[in-house]
C-alpha cells in the first residue's frame, strides 16, 4: 500500500499583502526630509519629531511620522500616530484608511475594518475602502460580507479586475465553482493574470476537466518558468492517465529547481504505483528526501519500495523514521507490526 501523490494546489491568499497596503498608501507623498530614494534623513526625523513635540496636536505631521514608521517597519509606533492623528481629525479618510491599514498589517481586524467602514460613510464613492473591506472579510472568512463589499465597488467601476479577483475566491471558499470560474474568467478577460488562470486551471483540474491544461499553459505563457503551474499541469496529466506528459512535467521542473522535493516525489510515486519499477523509485524517494528531511510520505512509500525488493532492514528505517516524523501514522504502524 503506497500512500499517493501529492497535491499542491496553490494556497489563498490576499490580493494585496498587508504591508503592501500600507505602502501603497503613502509610496506617491514623500515625508518631509525624505530624499529622492525615499529615505529619510536623521536630522530631518528629528526635525519632524521637535515639531510634534512644539505642536502635538497638528495631525498632519503625526501622519507624516507614520509613514516615516511604516518605511521602517514600526508598525506600533506608526499605529500610535495614527491613533492620535484620527483623534483629531476623524474626518479625514486618508488619515483613516492607512491606520485601517496598519491595524490589518498586525492583525488587529476589528479596528481595521471599524476604519475601512468609517471610510465608506464618509466617502461612499471610495473604490479602494470597498476593496479593502472586500479583502479583509475574506481574510477572516466572512465571505458573504467579502462579497457585498466587493460588489458595492463594481457599483462604482464595474472593471475592477481585483473585486472579481475577490469575488472569484469567496465563491471559490464558498463551493459555488460556477460563480468562482465566472468572476476569474471576467478577470482574465480584462486584464490576462497568472493568479486567476491557476485557480481556474484548479478548479477544472478537480473536475478532471480538460481544459484545466489550457488554463495552466496560459498561466505559463505569463511566467514560463512557473514550477507551480508546471506542477498542477503534471499532477493533471498524472491523474488522467497522460503519464508520459506528467514526467515531462516533473523532470522540466527539477531542472528549473533542483530541490522540488514534490516533483521527485510524483516521479517516485509513477516509478513505484504505476510501472513497479521499485530501485529507480526508490531513487527519486530519496532525492524528496534529501529535498525534505521531514517527508513523511516520502519515506514511508521508500519503505514500501524496500519491503518489495525484500530489504526488509531499510524498509523498517524508513516505517521508524516516518512515525518519527509523524507520530501516529498509521500505515507505518501497520507495517511495523508484520
Amino acid at each position: 500500500m503506497f500512500v499517493k501523490s501529492k497535491v499542491l494546489l496553490r494556497k489563498l491568499f490576499l490580493f494585496h499583502l498587508c504591508l503592501f497596503l500600507a505602502l501603497s498608501s503613502c509610496k506617491n507623498d514623500k515625508a518631509p526630509g525624505e530624499n529622492e530614494k525615499g529615505t529619510t534623513t536623521k536630522d530631518a526625523f528629528t526635525k519632524l519629531n521637535e515639531d510634534i513635540a512644539a505642536n502635538p496636536n497638528r495631525a498632519d505631521l503625526l501622519f507624516q511620522r507614520a509613514k516615516i514608521f511604516i518605511q521602517k517597519d514600526v508598525m506600533n509606533q506608526a499605529f500610535e500616530d495614527l491613533n492620535r492623528a484620527t483623534a483629531i481629525d476623524s474626518t479625514n479618510t486618508e488619515y483613516l484608511m492607512l491606520l485601517a491599514d496598519v491595524a490589518f498589517k498586525t492583525f488587529q481586524i476589528k479596528r481595521a475594518s471599524d476604519s475601512f467602514e468609517k471610510v465608506v460613510k464618509l466617502d461612499p464613492k471610495n473604490k479602494d475602502a470597498y476593496l479593502k473591506l472586500s479583502e479583509l472579510y475574506f481574510y477572516v472568512k466572512g465571505y458573504q460580507k467579502s462579497l457585498l463589499y466587493s460588489n458595492e465597488a463594481l457599483k462604482l467601476d464595474k472593471n475592477l479586475v481585483r473585486a472579481y479577483y475577490l469575488r472569484g475566491f469567496a465563491y471559490k471558499e464558498m463551493g459555488d465553482t460556477a460563480k468562482a470560474v465566472s468572476s476569474f474568467n471576467t478577470v482574465v478577460d480584462l486584464s490576462p493574470d497568472y493568479d486567476a488562470f491557476i485557480q481556474l486551471g484548479n478548479i477544472y483540474a478537480a473536475r478532471n476537466n480538460p481544459l484545466a491544461v489550457q488554463y495552466y499553459n496560459n498561466a505559463l505563457k505569463i511566467e514560463p518558468n512557473s514550477t507551480e503551474a508546471l506542477y498542477n499541469r503534471g499532477l493533471f496529466f498524472q491523474n488522467t492517465g497522460e503519464i508520459g506528459k506528467a514526467v515531462a512535467d516533473y523532470n522540466t521542473i527539477i531542472k528549473i529547481e533542483p530541490h522540488y522535493a514534490d516533483a521527485y516525489f510524483n516521479l517516485g510515486y509513477i516509478n513505484s504505483v504505476l510501472s513497479s519499477n521499485w530501485n529507480e523509485a526508490i531513487k527519486f524517494y530519496t532525492e524528496a528526501i534529501k529535498s525534505n528531511d521531514q517527508y513523511a510520505e516520502a519515506f514511508f512509500n521508500r519503505g514500501v519500495c524496500f519491503e518489495k525488493i525484500g530489504n526488509k532492514e531499510a524498509a523498517k528505517k524508513d516505517f521508524i523514521a516516518t512515525i518519527g516524523i509523524v507520530p501516529g501514522y498509521k500505515p507505518a504502524q501497520e507495517k511495523l507490526k508484520k
